[in-house]
């Protein structure tokens, strides 16, 4: 049994999108289970729209989840949980602020000693804790530690061991006894039965925490394995607060999804991101031995490079389908080599199929309009455009080039594109000579 458990206070970026991959292929390719967790417990960041759009992106990407778990409707659990750890002695309260742990944490980076919790409060007596409490300060709670070491064989980093309290007491209950995500995540796993997690190293503190968690509780510890972060190319970690790497941009932007599934299964891993997969070959290739240890950068450059590639080779239905556009076989057979994106391709589709003006237009030196006019040949076939331009170079001193890209931009308003001689194939007669007419005019 898997999961991919996200917290409904942004939109999915690409590393979200990446860890929900990682652990569904896991899953499909072991035959196991694969659910959908949403950890929505702070209820003051948490929005029913990122639920929607979480549930909509998966969707989309065709990650299939078997069911969805709200943590907001497990807290009778959590709160079983916590009366079961406090009875046992397991956590205990303490009442230091924000801003006195803030500074606790400043003075031992000064001293060049790990930020580290102090322990202060696991010193205080029973009559201390009561006159904080009658003072009105409601303490937070933290999972008491032992000096046993907490150890893993990592699925990606190998062997893992903190040992000697390297780690600070974790804080798994809040002062209003609202549980935190090191409790609930080891509640969810242990109830549902979930076998393997695999997240980013960012959690690897977090994961010696649990496991210490899942033997109080008398649970199965799952097998981890941590992923390197996604970062981007400055160095930055991708974050739910920008939307500039969230699935939801590269969504606007069309890119195909299996331009995104292949990206996003190969990125991090000894993998070429050239040759686009079928989703059932990156099921079959999925390998967590593929994976590095190594830092991973997000260029969405390369999303945009492999999406313009494979878009050039999809046939005709395949656009009409993916897409839901109207356009036709010779259409895309001309212009599919020469564009980068659909939007790109629904540029020239208005531009062949519709009537086209231009705001300025093209100035030629006498009587060159007079002549383009005149030699237009009868019918619109593939030697239209060349029979038409010889026919015009010879009588009239230009520079083949110059006239090329001076009927380009008239009949096109580009200076670039697809071949004219099967461009002009597409446009019927009547508009390429309305075209000439309206958007070029001849010098005084």
């Amino acid at each position: 049994m898997l999961r991919f458990a996200p917290s409904p206070t942004g939109f999915l970026h690409m590393g979200n999108i990446r860890v929900a991959l990682i652990n569904y292929l896991f899953a499909k390719k072991n035959n196991l289970s694969f659910f959908l967790r949403i950890d929505d417990t702070d209820q003051e960041r948490s929005r029913d729209e990122f639920i929607e759009s979480i549930i909509e992106d998966l969707e989309w990407l065709g990650i299939g989840y078997k069911k969805i778990i709200r943590q907001s409707e497990r807290k009778s659990k959590y709160k079983e949980i916590f009366d079961f750890l406090k009875s046992k002695n397991f956590i205990y309260p303490c009442f230091e602020s924000a801003e006195e742990l803030s500074l606790k944490r400043k003075i031992l980076l000064k001293q060049g000693k790990p930020p580290i919790y102090d322990r202060s409060s696991l010193r205080l007596t029973k009559s201390e804790i009561q006159v904080f409490i009658q003072s009105g300060k409601k303490p937070h709670w933290r999972l008491k530690l032992d000096d046993e070491n907490i150890e893993w064989n990592d699925m990606i980093h190998g062997k893992i061991i903190f040992s000697n309290l390297s780690v600070s007491d974790p804080v798994v209950f809040r002062s209003d006894e609202m549980p935190l995500f090191t409790i609930t995540s080891v509640v969810d796993d242990a109830d549902i039965g979930v076998s393997h997690i695999f997240r980013g190293d960012d959690h690897i503190t977090n994961t010696a925490a649990q496991i210490k968690l899942f033997k109080l509780i008398d649970a199965k510890i799952p097998n981890f394995g941590h992923f390197p972060l996604i970062k981007s190319i400055s160095g930055q970690g991708l974050s739910k607060r920008s939307n500039d790497f969230s699935l939801r941009e590269f969504r606007k932007k069309k890119i195909l999804k299996i331009v995104l599934l292949n990206y996003l299964q190969k990125i991090g891993t000894n993998q070429s991101f050239e040759k686009i997969e079928d989703i059932n070959t990156l099921y079959k290739n999925f390998k967590i031995s593929n994976f590095s240890k190594n830092s991973v950068f997000f260029e969405p450059k390369d999303i945009d490079r492999l999406n313009s590639k494979y878009l050039k080779n999809l046939d005709i239905e395949t656009i009409k389908q993916t897409f839901n556009l109207n356009f036709d076989k010779n259409f895309w057979l001309v212009i599919r080599s020469n564009i980068n994106s659909i939007d790109e391709a629904k540029e020239w589709f208005d531009l062949v199929k519709n009537e086209f003006l231009m705001a300025n237009k093209i100035i030629l030196k006498k009587p060159l309009k007079s002549l383009i006019l005149k030699f237009i040949p009868e019918k619109v076939d593939k030697n239209f455009w060349s029979d038409w331009t010889n026919k015009i170079i010879e009588n009239f001193e230009i520079k083949p080039k110059v006239l090329y890209i001076n009927l380009r931009e008239i009949l096109t308003g580009k200076k670039y594109g697809p071949s004219m001689n099967d461009l002009l194939t597409l446009i019927k007669k009547d508009e390429i000579i309305k075209r000439l007419e309206s958007n070029c005019e001849e010098e005084d």
